[in-house]
């Protein structure tokens, strides 16, 4: 039987090879996972040129993904740099990598990245148009911005950001209803300064089909981008961002009826009350398909932390039925982060995702933690290395302050509970002096 994309598998009830592959890492039964990826409650982005992918699913009943940023521009234009990082966020265990390279050699650098990524490979085109065509915003042509979404499907990216839902009526939203920080989302703020120059309609949306018939012939999954995410917990769940989501839900049942998988994109920065909220009604008037979000930032005044106002608003989010993390760093909003940023960024994001996988009952999640505690009662400080979301630096941190006794640290010494419970309750006696 021949099938178009992962979906177009799904709804014939054949189970592709990269169905096996995320049903053995989740643990889930084959044809369940197949049921999901054809209601469009879990993707696999899975580009047909990308031959080294070890497949991840994004969705209902499977652990929550984390996604790192990295790419070149024109202030850092280094390639093996982010090649660098690229590698090391697949070490660190990043499900997904989105290269948002916008100068120079973007195409040299993309194909070299999906050379070496096993990991899902996403971007947005809207913001390589400008270097690639090497052309000003104001005259690149709806084909050539159509050019552009090709070439990154015919290189093998897995899935591709596209601010569909930001259309005329979107626009004048955002115009009406005055928002602290405008609109933050660089494609969705591109696509906004095309549209008001040339006064025409944005490109993606006005032809949606054409884009679905290109992500159909390489099997492309649709991120649909938030240009009105939120960038200020002021901005947050406004008319922008409700309308765009609205449309986002209306363009996600247009791709499933072309078989093309759909992950819809979320905020940005909101405050913690607002969160669950936000998760469900995304997921209700988007189907059920698979969310994405940008942390959320849970507040604006912590540059040089927001890899942890991040994580915080992650881990609700997750709780609450996000699917997908993207990582933020401590450089956010200063500087383009280097490989030390990237480690803190993926670290704080894969706690926020196993937190959450902890409350959803993804099956296994507690095991781990109760493994932990188990090396724990066991004054087992090896062990507890092993078993560290960073054992690099539980290790570094642990050699840096030697105990008198390798049983105990120095905080608690002959006084560790730990071990003075194993003692007693093992019919020893205590000694504390």
């Amino acid at each position: 039987m021949s099938y178009s994309t992962q979906m177009d598998a799904a709804k014939q009830g054949i189970i592709t090879p990269q169905m096996q592959t995320v049903a053995a890492k989740e643990k889930m039964d084959p044809q369940r996972l197949c049921e999901l990826v054809a209601a469009g409650q879990v993707v696999i982005p899975a580009n047909k040129n990308h031959r080294n992918l070890d497949a991840e699913g994004v969705g209902t009943g499977l652990r929550t993904k984390i996604n790192v940023n990295l790419g070149v521009s024109k202030d850092c234009c280094d390639l093996d740099l982010e090649l660098a990082k690229a590698l090391k966020a697949i070490e660190l265990k990043a499900e997904a990598i989105m290269d948002l390279s916008c100068f120079g050699k973007t195409q040299t650098f993309r194909r070299r990245l999906l050379d070496a990524s096993t990991a899902m490979i996403g971007t947005v085109p809207m913001y390589d148009a400008v270097g690639l065509l090497d052309k000003d915003l104001k005259d690149i042509t709806v084909d050539e911005f159509f050019k552009v979404v090709e070439t990154h499907a015919q290189d093998g990216v897995d899935f591709m950001t596209i601010h569909c839902g930001m259309n005329l009526a979107t626009a004048e939203r955002v115009k009406r209803n005055k928002r602290l920080t405008n609109i933050v989302s660089r494609g969705g703020s591109l696509l906004f300064a095309w549209m008001e120059m040339n006064q025409q309609e944005n490109p993606f949306y006005q032809y949606y089909d054409r884009l679905l018939d290109i992500c159909v012939e390489y099997d492309v999954t649709l991120s649909l981008g938030d240009a009105c995410r939120p960038g200020s917990i002021h901005d947050a769940t406004d008319a922008a961002q409700v309308e765009e989501l609205i449309t986002l839900g209306e363009l996600t049942k247009r791709a499933w009826a072309r078989n093309v998988q759909v992950m819809i994109e979320g905020p940005g920065h909101m405050a913690i009350n607002e969160i669950a909220g936000n998760m469900m009604m995304q997921k209700r008037l988007c189907h059920g398909a698979p969310f994405y979000v940008l942390g959320p930032l849970v507040t604006d005044v912590a540059p040089g932390y927001d890899h942890i106002t991040s994580a915080i608003g992650g881990a609700i989010a997750a709780a609450n039925g996000a699917d997908f993390l993207c990582y933020v760093t401590p450089a956010e909003h200063l500087r383009l982060p280097d490989l030390d940023d990237m480690k803190e960024g993926i670290i704080a994001s894969r706690i926020a995702a196993h937190a959450a996988d902890i409350a959803k009952g993804i099956p296994g999640a507690r095991d781990w933690d109760n493994a932990m505690s188990t090396a724990r009662a066991a004054v087992d400080f090896p062990k507890m290395i092993e078993l560290s979301i960073d054992p690099e630096k539980a290790q570094r941190y642990r050699d840096s302050s030697k105990p008198e006794h390798e049983d105990t640290c120095t905080m608690c010494g002959k006084m560790c509970p730990m071990k003075n419970m194993k003692k007693i309750l093992s019919g020893e006696d205590v000694c504390i002096d």
